[in-house]
């Protein structure tokens, strides 16, 4: 069995490499390479590059795609940019613009992967009779009796496997990960070790098209309607103050709510939901963000259907920064689910994922509805 779990000598096994421009998909090219595989690098123009050249710490654009040709010929393999702005545009953009006007709080990367990396560019890679597609992820690809499991990967800090929910089956028996198995320190000690230009260069930061973290602009630019004006009111619906359009909270937020009069030693308030409809940002005391349970929209489920529908004990994630709770889910009609934790979480963000884990394995999830969450007692 060789680098990437394929029965196939690797110098007859052609692999596609996604390649950001990154420490961590150039060590990953690198490997394959190494390896002996038939290795093809591809990276995509996800969106304006001159924009991404004066800002450094993103991903997919002007600089990094130099930097991932200078490692691909470091390497000796082809290396392929291709141009995905309007896919990336109509399939992430304008989705995160979209969730943010719903009173949402969208996972953009989470739809790159679904849309984008796993079903456009693994489409490609087909396209170019590759065996496998590698990409830099920390998550772990392992095959159990059932056919290809999703894993945490080994570096906790690091693990993206919460951003990797919604890969199906099908496309994890092409996906490779082979950094899931080490921590990110190792990873840039063999980015040194093969000489590439990169091994010392700074993590993407935040979201990729999102400037300074400033996703509100964004959003006005792609629907200028949503930043519309509308009241701040307690959970009793008294008009506490005004706000310059729900695109700029979200649930649980406490800073920059603008609220004057207030005395020093009243209880901080947060952001408890956000009414789109009505263009009301809803606040309260911390208490009112606790929450029993929640439904789902839009799972994706990697286990056996029987134990869905049956309800399985489980723990979960409900943001990607968040740690594990135990909880109960259950399957129901329409392709969602309901989650039942045992002890209530505070801020569940509609819009954000909740993530099913068995131990280190990724059972699936799904993303969080609007207005469907239990309050606590």
């Amino acid at each position: 069995m060789n680098l990437l779990g394929l029965n196939k000598d690797p110098a007859r096994t052609r692999v596609v490499v996604a390649m950001s421009g990154g420490v961590d998909s150039s060590a990953a090219a690198a490997m394959v390479a190494q390896a002996g595989f038939e290795a093809v690098g591809v990276t995509l123009r996800l969106y304006d590059a001159g924009a991404a050249n004066a800002r450094p710490g993103t991903c997919c654009a002007g600089q990094d795609i130099y930097d991932a040709r200078r490692v691909a010929d470091s390497l000796g393999i082809p290396h392929y940019v291709l141009d995905y702005q309007e896919r990336f545009r109509a399939a992430v953009i304008e989705d995160f613009a979209d969730s943010y006007a719903r009173g949402e709080t969208p996972i953009p990367c989470v739809r790159c992967n679904q849309r984008i990396k796993f079903r456009d560019l693994l489409e490609t890679a087909r396209e170019l009779g590759a065996d496998a597609l590698v990409t830099g992820h920390y998550a772990r690809i392992e095959f159990g009796p059932d056919g290809p499991e999703l894993h945490r990967g080994v570096d906790a800090a690091r693990d993206q496997s919460y951003f990797l929910f919604a890969t199906t089956r099908e496309q994890m028996a092409v996906l490779r990960f082979p950094l899931g198995s080490m921590e990110k320190v190792r990873t840039r000690e063999l980015a040194a070790q093969f000489g590439l230009g990169v091994a010392a260069k700074r993590d993407s930061q935040d979201i990729c098209f999102v400037s300074g973290g400033r996703y509100a602009r964004v959003v006005e630019a792609v629907r200028p309607d949503a930043a519309q004006e509308g009241e701040i009111v307690d959970l009793a619906g008294t008009v506490l103050g005004r706000h310059a359009g729900i695109i700029n909270f979200t649930v649980g937020q406490r800073r920059g709510l603008g609220l004057v009069g207030r005395d020093a030693d009243e209880a901080p308030l947060y952001v408890v939901r956000l009414e789109a409809e009505s263009r009301r940002v809803v606040v309260g005391r911390g208490d009112a963000l606790l929450e029993r349970s929640l439904k789902l929209r839009g799972v994706n489920w990697l286990g056996t259907n029987e134990a869905l529908r049956a309800g399985l004990h489980v723990t979960v994630k409900i943001r990607s920064a968040a740690f594990a709770v135990p909880a109960m889910v259950r399957g129901v009609r329409g392709g969602g689910a309901e989650v039942s934790f045992e002890e209530p979480q505070a801020g569940v963000a509609p819009g954000q994922a909740c993530v099913f884990y068995d131990g280190t394995r990724v059972l699936g999830g799904g993303w969080i509805e609007r207005d469907a969450a239990a309050r606590a007692a």
